[in-house]
């Protein structure tokens, strides 16, 4: 077997708001261990768990010298373990298990070479998850454990081993590769699916994170969104591409860029076009809604009759 104990180990870990005190207690006690940790900090669930998936699953698949030389894994904590356990093994090489007990952590590293761990801060005390930490930390993967009635494993079983440390983390590779980027925006979208936007043709969205909530959201070149208003204000950057907002209450025109910021008060009623495929990161207060006050077909008419009267 590969033993992966020679290999400076790495953690990086998240929690959503269920589990950050018990991650913090875990990152306090890998700091008092010397191991090198990088804490994401607190998040809804799928979406911290999605950061550290996708660092885990970067790490898994490089080939660079500084990956031979370092193990990375991943340490998450919600209200259960399970949410962020799901959200973290959607990306390849990834093998998030959710361990309640530490003969849990022993057969998840040895039988499944469990390389990101979640724990559950509604029903684990701190000693016992520190317990569950240290036994998955130091259990080689194909090690005996309760589910082998704690004997090695027969020569059979530890062939299917071996051939799985190449097999498993193929699993899901065939998902784009997810390049690193400074731009923390492109990181969250990355791999994340956009949803149509069922009210106006041309639109999609992704919601990132909830409260205050932010998305992304996508419309294609030649778009248009009626007169509408919110009960909320919100504030977007353009991210690609180009558009206009007009601001009907205010009776004001923005035409906007990569790059540049717009804030909409809440119940101002605007316009919107899309000149080009355009993406932009909006955040507001509160939960998403959108009244019309025209429909599509006016607000084309309204938006050729502008641009009729420009070019005169």
């Amino acid at each position: 077997m590969a033993n992966s104990t020679a290999k400076t180990l790495k953690i990086i870990t998240g929690a959503d708001s269920f589990g950050c005190d018990l991650k913090d207690v875990l990152v306090a006690h890998l700091q008092s261990l010397n191991i090198q940790v990088e804490d994401l900090g607190t998040s809804s669930y799928y979406s911290v768990a999605a950061d550290v998936g996708r660092r885990i699953s970067s790490a898994v698949t490089a080939s660079s010298d500084d990956s031979k030389a370092v193990e990375t894994r991943g340490l998450l904590a919600c209200g259960t373990g399970v949410g962020v356990a799901i959200f973290a093994n959607k990306f390849p090489g990834v093998i998030a298990a959710t361990c309640l007990t530490p003969s849990e952590a022993l057969n998840a590293r040895s039988i499944n070479n469990s390389n990101v761990l979640a724990v559950s801060g509604m029903s684990t005390s701190p000693e016992s998850a520190i317990e569950i930490l240290d036994t998955w930390l130091k259990t080689p993967f194909a090690s005996p454990c309760p589910a082998s009635g704690n004997e090695p494993w027969p020569e059979e079983i530890k062939t299917f081993f071996e051939n799985s440390l190449t097999e498993m983390p193929k699993i899901g590779a065939e998902l784009p590769k997810i390049e690193d980027s400074t731009c923390s925006i492109c990181n969250l979208v990355k791999s994340r699916v956009l949803g149509p936007i069922d009210m106006i043709p041309g639109g999609s969205m992704k919601i990132l994170r909830e409260t205050p909530t932010s998305a992304i959201v996508r419309f294609k070149a030649g778009s248009v969104e009626p007169a509408h208003h919110h009960t909320f204000g919100h504030d977007l950057v353009v991210t690609e591409g180009k558009k206009t907002v007009w601001n009907l209450t205010k009776k004001e025109r923005f035409d906007l860029t990569i790059g540049d910021y717009l804030f909409t008060p809440a119940g101002d009623v605007h316009r919107v076009q899309y000149h080009e495929e355009t993406e932009f990161f909006i955040k507001w207060d509160g939960h998403w809604d959108m009244f019309f006050d025209e429909d599509l077909e006016t607000a084309k008419k309204a938006i050729m009759k502008e641009s009729e009267n420009g070019s005169k």
